[in-house]
């Protein structure tokens, strides 16, 4: 089984804060900001950076998608 792209694993996190369970948990101020910021940022590594690249220039975003879907590198 291969690993998921960073992209995939900042889609993951935006999808789980998407759930309403995590939604509450976080708090509707800040998990739907929090999800889009995750998903535009997933879309720009698509569109602007080589799949090998994309764990070092997200680094930040990357931190924050392992700590809500509890993932590691």
């Amino acid at each position: 089984m291969t690993q998921p792209s960073p992209a995939d694993e900042l889609r993951a996190a935006a999808e789980k804060l998407r759930h309403p369970r995590t939604a509450e948990q976080y708090g509707p101020a800040l998990a739907g900001p929090l999800a889009r910021w995750l998903d535009n940022t997933a879309a720009y590594l698509d569109q602007n950076t080589h799949p090998s690249w994309q764990e070092t220039v997200a680094t930040e975003p990357l931190a924050v998608a392992r700590a809500i879907t509890g993932n590691q590198p």
